[in-house]
């Protein structure tokens, strides 16, 4: 089968090396002269170093070319690009027959606080898509390592395209229809993780690194039930999974965003040194007010807002957090 990546980053590189294992891959880059480093390097230095770029796959900065004769298309864009590409693949649809498409993107968009697929769907009207995600550093999937991910969609085509496309090798992919679960998850536990990273920088220890992990797990839950989640999709690899890499694992780069922030540097300096997007910045705000406005207590969210945008010290945070009153510990009730 041919599969479409759309958008040449660390983990679109990523999802190309692997599915160019089995299948033929287009990878589109918005910019001409980043599709001709890729064709003549036959490497991302950019975003994925040291990775080499098999035959298999095709760079390309034609979005034509890379759509036509796709058996599975992958958006691989920031978030803030996915409305933008669901616009463009929506108005070419209406010329060609384009293949099912999924997306990688997590989060809340800034403006609208709405979910992916409902941005694509704000967009594109009808489209059956899904959402890929789960527990996955680029790196480590470019590598060949084993991993496990979550393709979340209604529509059992665009399931098993996803499966058809990236289950081989290291790589398992297991599927749900619950859409919302999967993205919420997605978007949180970025939050979690830069709250992890203030805790550790600030030489918290491991027992307050458990703790933030368990409460924010029941952040992840009581928004994700509060706007149409199934509870036990956040016990698989879209919830505790990918929530326990990306708050302990070295490659997180929102992990990273808090143990710079522990340091007292500032968010502006700690972003333009990344040279990735850390996602969990540009969402806390939106989850943050998504929550208010559906009346969802999340005050490990709060308090890291507060540190992003308030300029809030990093030990006062915690403080905070420290003196909220005792609560009991129930499941079913998931208390803020």
């Amino acid at each position: 089968m041919k599969v479409a990546v759309l958008g040449a980053g660390a983990w679109g590189t990523a999802i190309a090396v692997h599915a160019g294992l089995r299948h033929s891959v287009s990878l589109w880059a918005r910019d001409p002269a980043v599709s001709a480093t890729l064709s003549s390097q036959r490497e991302n230095s950019r975003y994925l170093a040291g990775v080499h770029l098999a035959p298999a796959i095709e760079p390309t900065a034609d979005l034509g070319a890379a759509l036509e004769g796709a058996d599975l298309l992958i958006i691989a864009t920031p978030l803030s690009g996915l409305r933008e590409m669901a616009r463009t693949l929506s108005a070419a649809s209406g010329t060609v027959s384009l293949a099912p498409v999924i997306w990688l993107c997590k989060g809340l968009e800034a403006q609208t606080m709405l979910l992916p697929h409902d941005v694509v769907q704000s967009e594109w009207l009808g489209v059956a898509g899904g959402v890929l995600s789960g527990p996955s550093f680029a790196q480590e999937v470019a590598a060949g390592l084993p991993a496990g991910l979550t393709v979340a969609s209604a529509d059992d085509g665009v399931a098993h395209a996803a499966i058809a496309a990236l289950h081989h090798g290291a790589l398992r992919i297991y599927r749900t229809d619950d859409v919302i679960g999967v993205e919420a998850a997605g978007a949180l536990k970025n939050i979690m993780a830069i709250a992890t990273g203030i805790s550790d920088g600030l030489g918290l220890g491991m027992n307050a690194r458990a703790a933030l992990l368990t409460r924010g797990m029941a952040e992840m839950i009581r928004y994700g039930v509060a706007i149409g989640a199934r509870p036990e999709t956040f016990m698989g690899l879209a919830g505790v999974g990918d929530l326990v890499l990306t708050c302990t694992g070295d490659l997180s780069r929102n992990r990273a965003v808090g143990l710079r922030l522990a340091r007292g540097e500032p968010l502006d300096a700690i972003l333009a040194g990344l040279g990735h997007v850390a996602e969990g910045v540009a969402c806390c705000r939106a989850v943050r007010d998504s929550a208010r406005r559906a009346g969802v207590e999340l005050p490990i969210t709060e308090a890291v807002s507060a540190v992003l945008f308030d300029a809030s010290a990093p030990r006062d945070a915690v403080a905070t957090l420290l003196a909220r009153e005792p609560r009991a510990e129930t499941y079913s009730s998931i208390q803020p």
